[in-house]
């Protein structure tokens, strides 16, 4: 069985319950019609003739509770209503509250607007101070490769870059069944350039290594000798990745992006997410050019992110 196909069976097993924020959207509304129709997971459509947040008995309770995790943002009563019935909003705050396990939006909402509302209703996981994002990339061939971060930190401190290495490889785990192998990719491999680019990579990959031990990780590679076992053994022999990373680390917020589209649109590979890591419970952030298979599959990641306990 392909990927893809285990992915929806796997969420297929949870029945969780995922807010989808944009009926309004066809695409969303032809997403949310397949979720049902295959019982991939229960979708709470907001909007477009579903839930309506605005009329919904539950606004009161949301309001307040936004308002009591954020006062400053809150002028008065009125307002916190007008706050909670943005669907971004409602939607993030049913997570929060435990009446709905995932939630979905970004086909419409950009991604700030998406992670502000993440950060305001769930906020991040203990021992967590940063939400960053992973693309899971499937090639034709069927390999998984996680790509981080490359939706949310523009230019990621050391520290920060081993965090979000951190979160993707924990969600590795849960999200495609694997051990991760984690490689912090460069322009440089082990010294061969130097710069203040190549040292900040360097030092995040050494912060890693004290953060997760257990984790077999390396850095800093140039792609290459991230994913060629010849190439690595030429280039940096003994790698405990050995040219067989599944999780690549890059550098900034440009790298990333440019990479994980370079990748679905000439490699043809297919692109499942930004799926956000870091939060206390799941949500997701579309593409804003996802289609509605693009949105069955990133709910059913956030189904199985819901899932406390790794394949």
């Amino acid at each position: 069985m392909s990927f893809r196909r285990e992915l929806l069976a796997r969420a297929a097993k949870r029945g969780a319950r995922v807010v989808l924020c944009e009926g309004g959207d066809d695409r969303v509304q032809a997403a949310a019609e397949r979720l049902r129709q295959d019982r991939i997971v229960q979708p709470i459509v907001l909007g477009g003739g579903d839930l309506d947040p605005s009329k919904d008995p539950r606004l009161g309770k949301i309001a307040k509770f936004l308002r009591e995790r954020r006062p400053e943002r809150i002028r008065d009563g009125v307002h916190a209503l007008d706050v909670a019935a943005e669907p971004v909003n409602f939607g993030a705050t049913l997570v929060a509250l435990g009446e709905a396990d995932g939630c979905v939006a970004g086909a419409v909402y950009p991604t700030g607007e998406v992670v502000r509302a993440a950060l305001w209703a769930i906020g991040t996981a203990p021992g967590v101070s940063l939400v960053s994002s992973a693309f899971y990339m499937v090639t034709p061939d069927d390999a998984v490769f996680t790509f981080t971060d490359c939706a949310v930190v523009p230019e990621p401190t050391p520290g920060q870059l081993a965090e979000i290495a951190l979160a993707a490889a924990r969600d590795r785990s849960r999200l495609v069944g694997d051990s991760p192998r984690v490689a912090f990719l460069s322009y440089s491999t082990k010294g061969s350039a130097r710069g203040p680019h190549v040292a900040r990579v360097q030092e995040a990959a050494a912060h890693f290594q004290q953060l997760a031990p257990h984790i077999a990780s390396d850095g800093e590679l140039q792609a290459d000798a991230a994913l060629v076992p010849d190439i690595s053994e030429r280039k940096s022999p003994g790698s405990p990745v050995g040219g067989r990373a599944n999780v690549l680390v890059f550098p900034d917020l440009d790298s990333a992006n440019i990479a994980y589209k370079l990748v679905q649109r000439l490699g043809r590979a297919v692109a499942i997410g930004p799926i956000l890591q870091g939060l206390a419970r799941p949500m997701a952030d579309l593409s804003r050019g996802a289609t509605p298979d693009d949105i069955v599959e990133v709910a059913a990641m956030v189904a199985l992110q819901a899932d406390s306990t790794p394949v």
